[in-house]
Order: C-alpha cells, then structure tokens, then sequence
C-alpha cells in the first residue's frame, strides 16, 4: 500500500500535494497509522516534486512541520485519554516485542524519547501515545515534539527536493549527453560512408583502368 499511495502522490501537482502530505503525516502520527501510512516518504516525494517546480519547498516544509506537530498532540491526548487500553488494540498485536521496546526506550530516555523517537517509523507511531498515557506534562512534550517535528520535517523536505533538483539536473545532463553522443555518432557514420564509398570509386576506376590495358593487349 505505502507504494501505491506514493505513487499516486507523484501523479499530482499543485496545492492538492500540500493537503496530501499533510494529511499522510497527520495521519502517520497521530495513532499508530504509521503501520500503512507513509508519511515520512510522502514527505520525501513531495519535497522532489517541490525540486520540479510543482509546489514551493518552504511552503511545504512548513505544512509538514504543522502536521507533524499536530498529529503527535493527537497521538498525546489519545493516550493520555484512553490510557493502556490503547496497546491491546488489534493492530498492535502482532507487535508488542517491538511495543514492549518502544515502552523501554520511552521510560529510559523520557523527554528525549519525544524528540528521538520522531526519527525512527514505529517510534514515531508510539510515542507520542506512550508519553499520554505515563502523564508527562504536554508543556514538556510540545517543546520535545516541536523540536524533533521541525528538524524532522524541514529535513526531510529537503532531503527530497534536493534529491528531485538533482534528478532534474542529470536528466537534463543525460538528454544533452544522449544528444551529443547521437550527433557524434551520427558524424562518424557519415565519415565512414564516405570513406567506404571513396575507397569503393577509387577501386572501381582501378579495376576499370586494369581491364582496360588487358584489353588493349589482347
């Protein structure tokens, strides 16, 4: 599914790119959405299609910072609200080792999980849920959330417009090189045809001249 979704990010153009990706991240932080929701890579499709003239990079930049701020605040009231019942839902049941890990990262690093934990996929469906449901104080986890969400989603933007300016450069390197390449062999077959076809007169004439005296002796 993920490369369905991005796939189908990739086909679009203009403002409805920065609802998508909002909505991806949003949706990828807010509870446990990170199991089916590519938010990370939508980031980085969007922020290649922003290297193609598609959309502003900044623009962008700071939708996905929002969303991704905002989706965590979700993630930290759901938690906070809901409590332990949260990790017996049905998704999460094939997972509790890697469930039972994000918990032990949580409680060994605290503040600090917030802002690490947006760096790594299953973390950053977990822990905002995690810091709800142990009580740290939102005032606490919105700095660590806001911190991780900026350098996260500027970065990752980023990331992808680079990668998307820099595809568009090699494309445009590749078609004049692909040009050249076919002018220059263009060049040789003609001078090789030309050759071919002087040295083909040049033996004809021969081959007449030769006939020529033999038939004169004769």
């Amino acid at each position: 599914m993920p490369s369905s979704i991005t796939g189908w990010l990739g086909g679009l153009s203009g403002p409805v790119v920065y609802g998508v990706v909002a909505a991806l991240v949003f949706c990828e932080d807010a509870l446990f959405f990170g199991f089916v929701v590519p938010g990370e890579t939508a980031v980085v499709v969007g922020g290649a299609l922003a290297g193609h003239g598609e959309v502003s990079v900044w623009w962008l930049a700071a939708v996905v910072v929002l969303a991704a701020v905002t989706g965590d605040s979700v993630g930290y009231e759901i938690g906070r609200r809901f409590g332990p019942v949260l990790l017996t839902v049905r998704p999460l049941r094939s997972h509790l080792d890697r469930v039972e890990a994000a918990r032990n990262f949580y409680r060994r690093r605290g503040a600090m999980a917030v802002f690490l934990g947006r760096f790594v996929a299953f973390l950053r469906a977990m822990v905002p849920a995690l810091a709800g449901i142990s009580g740290m104080r939102y005032r606490t986890f919105l700095v660590f959330n806001a911190l991780g969400g900026l350098i996260w989603g500027v970065g990752f933007t980023l990331l992808g417009y680079f990668v998307g300016a820099a595809y568009g450069r090699i494309e445009h390197l590749v078609g004049r090189a692909a040009a050249g390449l076919t002018a220059t062999v263009a060049i040789i077959a003609f001078l090789l045809w030309r050759l071919r076809h002087h040295r083909s007169t040049k033996n004809a004439g021969k081959k007449a001249r030769e006939e020529d005296r033999t038939g004169f002796w004769r």
